[in-house]
Parts: C-alpha cells; structure tokens; sequence
C-alpha cells in the first residue's frame, strides 16, 4: 500500500473533506443548541471495609488482601448500579411525578394521556412494588404498561444508569455516587434515595444472613451437645455395669504389683538355689555311718522343727497372698526366733561321737534346710500369685479398649461442640453490632455543568472528518483499479512503453495540436509523452513496419493513438501508412474522410501508386459492413499485398478490433510484426479481461507492450511527468 497514493486521494477529495464536516457541525448546533443544562450531584458513603476504627469492636476483624478489598467494593458497586436498587429509586420518581403538580421533567406523551383513576392506579402498584423491592413484570399487560410508562419519562434502570456514576476514591474506604439530570433537586433526590436504599437493602442482607447464621449455629450445638451427652452417658453406663473405676490406675497398680512379685520371685529362686548348694556341701562332709547316727538321734527334735517349718510356710504364703503386708512379716520373724531356738536346744541335746567336731556343721545344716525350704514355699506362693496378677490383668483389656474408644468419641464430639460454640458465640456477637455501611455526605442540589454544546460540535467535525478519511481509506484500500503505468506492470507483468494524460476540452484538433509551434504546457506535454512512446516502439520494432495498434475493450482510445503516433511517425520525416482496420467501427475512415479503402487494395481495384502522396501520412480506411480481414482476401494475397506496402512506406500503422471482437482482431495480429495494445485508466482487470491480457502474453514475438491512456497527472511522480 503506497501512502503516497492515498494523501493523492486525498487531495482530489479535499472539498468532501470539508463539507461533510462542514454540515456536520451546522447540523449538530441546530441539534444541541436548545439542550437543557445538566446538574451533578453527589453523595458519599463509608463501607468500613478499610477504615480499622470501625472494627475496633469485631474480635475477628482481620486485615484484607487488596485483592479481597477490591472484590468487596466491586461487590458493593454492582449492587449500587444493581436493577433492584434503580427500580427502586425510579418507583419513587414515578411517585412523586404522579402525585406533585411540579414534576421532575416534562411529562411524555404516554404520561399526559393519564386520567386521574389511572394516575391512581399507576401510584398504588407503584408503592405496592416500591414495598415489596420488586421488579414490574414485562409477562404482564397492566405492570408492561407501567413499565413503558417509566422508560418514556426516563426513569427505567437503563436510563438512570446512563447519568448514574459510582466510583470507589483511590484506596479509601469511601465510595461516590453521582447523578446528573437537567432538575438540580432530581439529582439530588436520586443521589440520596439511591444510597439510602442501597443501605437498607445492604443491612437487611446482613441481618438476615446473620439470623440464618445464628440459627443455624445454634441448632448445630444442640445437636452436638446431644451427641456429647449420649456418648457420656454410654461411658459411664459401662463403667457401672463393669465395675470400672479407673482402668488406668487399676492397670498401673497391677502393673507394679506383678513387677515386686516378679522381683521377689527371682530372689527367692536365687535363695532356693544357694541353700541347695550349701546344703549339699555340708552333705559331701560326712560320711554314710554319721548320716544314720545323726539322724537316728535327731528324730524327735527334728519332728519339732517340721512343724515349726509348716507353720513358718503357712505365714509366708499368707504374707505373699496379702501384697507382702507388715503384719505378717512379724509373724514370720517370731516363727523364724522359734525355730532358731528350737535348733540351739537340739545342739545342746545332742548326743555326741567322736565325730563331736561336725557339730557346727549340722546346726549350719539345718538352719540352710528350713531356709530352702522357705524360699521354695515363698516361690511357689509368688508364682501363684503371679498367675492371679496376670489374670486380673488379662480381664481389664476388652474394658480398656472399649472404654478408650468411647473416651476418644467423648472427645471428638467435645472438640466439635467447643468449635461450633465459639462460631455460635462469634456470630452471635457479630449480629448484635450494626452494619459499617452508612452515608457520610448528604447529596446537594448543585450548581448547572459547563455547557457540552461548543465540544459536541467540535466532536462532530472531528467524527465526520475521520469518518470520510476513513471511507476514503476503504474505497482506496477496495480500489484495485489501474491508476498509473507502474500499477500497469505489477498487475500484467509485461512491459509498458508510456502512458497519455487526458487532455481537457471535449473536442481537440490533433493538427492543431502536432502542426502549432506556440501550443500550451498541456499539448507540449502530450506531444512528448507521444515521441517517447513512438520512440519505444521504434526500439521494439527493430527494422519492422507493420504495427498493430489495439485495444481490450472499444472506447479505450487505440484511434486516437493511433492517429498520434502516425503525427510523431510525420515529424521524424518517417513516412506513414494508416490502416483502418476496425470493420465494425471504423472511426480513423471517419476521422479522415477516407477516399481509398483496404478493400479495394487486397482485391486489386486500387493500385499502389494511387497510395502515393505529396503528404506524409497516407490512409486506407474501410467500408465498414462488420466483416472480418480472412472475408476479404486470402492469407496469401494479404501477405503479398502487406509486402508491396512495406516496400513503400517506412511505417505502417493498423488500428485492429478489440480484442473481445475475438478472430476479428486476431486475424490482423497474425499478419501483423508487432502489436502495441492501449488500456485506459481507472478500470479493474477483471476475469475475462485477464483471458485476453493471457492471450498477449502468449505472443511474446509480437506484443511489444501496453500504452496507458487518460492518466490522471496525480498519480504520476514528478520525475516522470514530460
């Protein structure tokens, strides 16, 4: 895309560029000049979602995210410019237009046709909606006429919302709400009521929420403590039928207990052990004969001390049975004198041998025997007592593990009844205190805005400005229409020998133009656009004289080119033959009031020396009938005649048929030696127009290029124009 092109368009639309505008503006001050003046009003309201002084009183209060502030302002301003909210305060317009005699704005024509019963009427339904913060039914006749009855008085949401601005100041905790009507106390009044319905409705939000809250945290605990109390009853209820007391400490005292019996018993073991081996050595010291005497002698004080040692193992199976009570180790140690003194007396009483030395050795003995024998019994009562310990132990695991698995559920519900405890308390706290939301800045009746007229005119002309520029862009950007010799050559790929600029005037000499010295810039411009093109074709024709000249289409200009070229051919002593070779228009015969005709000459009743002139232009014109070149003469006779006139003139110039004439044309191209084809400018190379530009590239011996025709001068560069 050349820019260049389009401030050329531009140009050459420069007196739409200023007329659209132009009547624009007129248009728009007629419009705005009896506009009413506008008054804003404005009011301010504190939400206390930022401002920390506001819930100094909440013991939950937390600090925001910016994110969370700004989603609840975004909250709070949707529900302002909500359709409940203005329904509302559009009620209440309604209301009070109905009911006053100096109403807000000029009543519409759907308002003036109210008779008093329906003004009534639209009041009552009015409030009734008004109370109950409902919309009008469009689904219903009587609430779709009221409806339309607000939207023509301008108090529908839409309406209100188009002059409605809330906004929320920087990062405050304020919010501003704005309005601006043509009645400074509307403004206000709307201000006013739109902020305290907002609040209103806001507060019943929350208050409700906070009833359902507290409600519902409140049949919440009872449910909770319900199933607390259950589950304490169950516990306490096995607890009796068990007879469990306290599981734990029970097992801790069975625990210790089988510890001090374990312990003992590996003590008496010991013993048992160590008197056996004692007892054994003082054994081995006395041979078989003192055995029997000793024990011969010793039956009766050894029956003394049997029952002693009973009454001693008796003692200490009770003292093992009773948990190793004080009591009975008094007993024990008053057995355990008796029996020592029972021993002594047996020493005393003993018969001696001459085995007399052995005599500490027996009272060793038998003191090691009765202690053995003791540490056997207390073993045996130990391990008993084990056993039962073990038992009583064994018993307690089912109630320790149903007894854990309901303390476990007793907690569970515990924890769960203290955390909806405390959201009951919180909540219910919170309900007690009032909402933050109030207004701070009653709206005022303001004074009139600076006036908008003089900038909507001015935005109308800059509008319309940029509208046109922006048509003309299209139709530039849409235009793909041949414009200048270069847009010629990218579109055909082939070459182009010049181009022609139109000439102004509607009729023109063209001997005039060739033969007058003294002639205007134009026509010495045209003049020398035509010498550079005769002098191309010269350079393409390389020692050939038969040129074709024709066109896509008629009315594209190949007479006047070639006439022209026949003139530039003249003026370089070149001599020239023009042929009309268009049978069904045949203009250059008419141009130049022919009086010898290509007919004649390829039937043979016109003589080449006929042809000969003083001047140096000569023209064979036709007879027209709309025939073609093959109906006249052979190929042969046509090509021996085309011969007899190269030999005789420097140039020969034939104007064809367009090429949409089809075999017309083409049989002069076939015995033509080169063809030049004209296009005029400012059309689009359609399909069927792109057949016949393929059809001249085909010819790539003859076609020697295109010559543009009726160029405008501005859409040539400088350094091209002659």
């Amino acid at each position: 895309m050349d820019l260049s092109s389009f401030l050329k368009v531009l140009l050459r639309h420069k007196l739409t560029l200023v007329l659209v505008p132009l009547v624009t503006v007129i248009i728009t001050y007629f419009l705005v000049r009896n506009q009413p003046d506008t008054y804003l009003s404005s009011g301010q309201i504190a939400t206390g979602i930022v401002d920390q002084t506001q819930k100094s009183i909440n013991t939950a209060a937390a600090v925001l995210q910016d994110q969370q502030v700004s989603q609840e302002f975004s909250n709070l301003i949707a529900m302002i410019r909500s359709k409940k909210m203005l329904d509302q305060v559009g009620y209440q317009l309604m209301i009070h237009d109905l009911s006053s005699s100096t109403p807000f704005r000029k009543p519409s024509k759907l308002f003036l046709t109210l008779n008093a019963s329906a003004k009534a009427h639209a009041i009552a339904v009015y409030k009734k909606f008004y109370n109950l913060r409902q919309p009008l039914s469009l689904f219903d006749p009587d609430q779709r006429g009221l409806h339309d009855l607000m939207a023509s008085m301008r108090y529908d949401d839409q309406s209100l919302l188009n002059k409605l601005t809330v906004y929320r100041d920087g990062n405050s905790d304020f919010l501003f709400v704005q309005f601006e009507s043509e009645d400074p106390n509307m403004s206000a009044l709307v201000v006013n009521n739109l902020c305290q319905e907002f609040i209103a409705y806001y507060t019943l939000l929350v208050k409700e929420n906070q009833r359902k809250a507290v409600n519902f945290y409140s049949d919440l605990l009872q449910a909770k403590g319900d199933t607390l109390q259950r589950r304490l009853d169950r516990l306490k209820d096995y607890k009796i039928k068990n007879r469990v007391l306290n599981l734990s400490e029970q097992a801790k005292s069975l625990y210790g207990q089988i510890s001090d019996f374990e312990t003992r018993r590996e003590q008496s073991e010991k013993d048992a052990i160590a008197y056996k081996a004692a007892i054994n050595e003082i054994d081995n010291q006395f041979d078989p004969a003192d055995r029997r005497y000793l024990e011969s002698s010793m039956v009766r004080i050894n029956q003394q001390l049997m029952r002693t040692r009973t009454q001693l193992e008796t003692v200490n199976n009770e003292y093992v049975q009773s948990g190793f009570k004080p009591e009975y180790q008094e007993r024990i140690d008053s057995l355990t004198r008796l029996m020592s003194s029972q021993i002594s007396r047996a020493s005393d009483k003993y018969i001696v041998n001459p085995m007399v030395n052995k005599q500490s050795l027996i009272a060793q003995k038998l003191t090691m025997q009765i202690q053995y024998d003791l540490a056997k019994s207390s073993a045996g009562s130990i391990e008993r007592e084990l056993i039962r310990l073990n038992n009583r132990l064994t018993r307690l695991v089912p109630h320790e593990a149903v007894v854990q698995s309901d303390e476990s559920a007793i907690q569970i519900a515990r924890d769960e009844y203290m955390d909806v405890l405390e959201k009951y308390n919180q909540t219910s706290l919170e309900s007690n205190f009032s909402v933050n939301l109030r207004q701070i800045e009653t709206a005022m009746p303001g004074a009139a805005q600076p006036s908008k007229k003089m900038l909507l005119v001015i935005i109308s002309g800059v509008i319309s400005v940029l509208f046109c520029v922006l048509i003309l862009f299209v139709l530039f950007y849409l235009d793909n229409s041949v414009k200048n010799p270069r847009e010629l050559a990218n579109i055909t790929k082939t070459p182009v020998l010049g181009y022609l600029h139109k000439l102004s005037g509607s009729t023109f000499d063209l001997r005039q133009i060739w033969n007058d010295t003294q002639s205007n810039d134009e026509h010495r411009r045209f003049k020398n656009l035509l010498q550079s093109i005769r002098f191309e074709i010269d350079n393409e024709l390389k020692g050939n004289k038969v040129l074709l000249v024709n066109s896509i289409a008629q009315d594209e200009g190949k007479t006047f080119l070639a006439l022209n070229l026949a003139y530039a051919y003249a003026l370089v002593n070149k001599r020239v033959l023009l042929i009309d070779g268009d049978f069904t228009r045949p203009d250059i015969t008419a141009a130049v009031k022919a009086k010898t005709f290509i007919e004649d000459y390829l039937t043979g009743n016109l003589p080449i020396n006929e042809l000969a002139s003083t001047s140096k232009i000569s023209t064979l014109g036709n007879k027209g009938n709309d025939i073609s070149l093959l109906q006249i003469a052979s190929s042969a006779v046509i090509e021996e005649k085309l011969s007899l006139l190269k030999s005789n003139f420097d140039i020969i110039i034939i104007e064809a048929s367009a090429l949409n004439t089809l075999n017309k044309s083409k049989e002069w191209i076939s015995v033509a030696d080169k063809v030049v084809t004209i296009l005029k400018a400012g059309q689009t190379l359609k399909e069927h127009k792109k057949l016949h530009i393929n059809y001249l590239q085909s010819l790539p011996n003859q076609f020697i290029g295109w010559v543009l025709n009726e160029v405008d001068k501005g859409q040539v560069p400088a350094e091209q124009q002659a």
